[in-house]
């Protein structure tokens, strides 16, 4: 069975645009078939202080992987692109690449590793709209 999953990329280090389409490259080869793709919006940093400034965006993927497969493998994909930090308890740090679950069919999960959909969505304008650009593209 086939499921909609959205995801929420963002990058401040290095070249921002070609860490987003080279991740949502590798998301297209181990989690399904990217949709749809919104464009690029560029943000202040989020949550704390940096200089560099973040490039964001969402897609739609189409998967057959549970969520916690996907977590499992966005997680993976942000580490072989060189991300070292992972943001815990609201510290945030720069990244090359940043990928969240957003929404996963109209799944509500809660658990210690994953929450669904994602909780910070309404107070993150830098996800809101390009998510409302491919939801809008269903």
């Amino acid at each position: 069975m086939l499921h909609t999953l959205y995801i929420g990329l963002g990058s401040n280090l290095g070249d921002r645009q070609s860490h987003i389409l080279e991740a949502l490259r590798i998301v297209g080869l181990t989690i399904g078939p990217v949709e749809a793709v919104s464009t690029l919006m560029e943000s202040e940093p989020w949550g704390f202080q940096s200089q560099n400034r973040f490039l964001n965006a969402a897609a739609r993927i189409r998967t057959s992987l549970s969520p916690l497969q996907c977590l499992r493998q966005t997680q993976h994909i942000e580490h072989m692109m060189g991300r070292r930090e992972k943001s815990i308890q609201a510290t945030y740090h720069d990244r090359p690449i940043d990928i969240d679950l957003l929404h996963y069919d109209k799944l509500e999960l809660h658990t210690p590793e994953l929450t669904l959909p994602h909780p910070l969505i309404a107070q993150r304008e830098f996800v809101r709209i390009p998510l409302s650009e491919v939801q809008g593209s269903d």
